[in-house]
């Protein structure tokens, strides 16, 4: 049999997301396209590769079988992509990969840590931006990728992807003051005593420009430079603070609730660069990590990696 790479590419995206409609969407599809090439990947293995249901789909145990090879052979494809591509880029013109505070917690070291080990002839240059920069610069092909929000992300005629969920979220002491409760809205939460970001932060202006004068102006006990700094000291109990669910640590001594107001609800966008396609492979193979970092649960395993280290 012969497999075209995209063609694996493309039931990866739907295995992992349990839809041929979303799969399609990550790969710029359309659901009949999709649909298509799945039928052509059954027709060529003479057996089913996915379980139909009314929400959605799953693999069956060939389709698991081929999941797990594509998974070995892009890896690998990647890797030999880099390792020539090596020879045709200047050593010092690493990857540029730009991304917001949230963002640069956990999810682009995550993607980081995978992608460096994988790929030891490529670099990467990282820097924090707020998504109006990387919107510039990414258009103007100072950056490979970047990663926006995308309330502020779309329409810009930037080629984009959905990334993940950055919604916010409360955080306080456990069994503190949010104990018992698992929502609220951040005119509640700016009755309390608050721990946030540096007042130039991205997360910091985030919030500022969305809260209404009706809200009561907080008082912030003390500005931190970083989540790491900010989220120990919520759990010593200096106050409350909002930061991105995925910032937060299953196993971190914490009461969670979510933030009831809208612009709390946000996600990320992939965002390339008008260098970055088609000729940077090694662009692909970044995303790809960055992808992986961003799906559910991943953080988490992040989280017990680092305790290891």
């Amino acid at each position: 049999m012969r497999y075209d790479l995209d063609d694996l590419r493309l039931f990866l995206h739907i295995v992992a997301e349990g839809s041929i409609t979303a799969g399609a969407r990550r790969m710029h599809l359309s659901l009949p396209s999709a649909s298509a090439r799945v039928r052509s990947l059954e027709h060529q293995a003479k057996v089913a590769l996915l379980v139909r249901g009314r929400r959605g789909v799953r693999p069956t145990p060939a389709g698991a079988t081929l999941a797990r090879h594509a998974r070995e052979i892009l890896t690998g494809t990647a890797r030999l992509d880099s390792a020539v591509a090596s020879y045709s880029r200047s050593p010092t013109a690493p990857l540029v990969l730009l991304a917001g505070g949230s963002a640069m917690h956990r999810l682009v070291p995550q993607a980081l840590i995978s992608f460096l080990r994988e790929h030891p002839d490529v670099d990467v240059t990282v820097s924090e931006r707020r998504t109006p920069q990387i919107v510039r610069m990414l258009a103007d092909g100072d950056a490979d990728l970047g990663i926006v929000l995308d309330d502020e992300g779309l329409g810009q005629g930037l080629e984009t992807e959905p990334l993940g969920d950055d919604s916010l979220v409360v955080i306080g002491q456990a069994d503190g003051i949010l104990a018992g409760r698992t929502a609220l809205t951040y005119r509640e939460v700016a009755e309390h005593p608050l721990v946030g970001l540096d007042a130039e932060s991205s997360l910091r202006r985030w919030i500022e420009k969305h809260v209404g004068p009706e809200v009561p102006v907080p008082r912030y006990r003390t500005s931190v430079a970083n989540l790491n700094i900010l989220i120990a000291l919520v759990a010593a109990g200096v106050g409350l603070a909002v930061v991105p669910r995925r910032a937060v640590d299953p196993g971190q001594p914490l009461d969670v609730c979510d933030l009831q107001d809208p612009w709390a609800r946000r996600h990320h966008l992939l965002g390339w660069g008008s260098r970055a396609r088609p000729a940077s492979l090694a662009a692909a193979a970044l995303a790809e990590h960055l992808r992986h970092a961003a799906r559910p649960g991943a953080t988490a395993a992040y989280g017990q990696q680092n305790l290891r280290l």
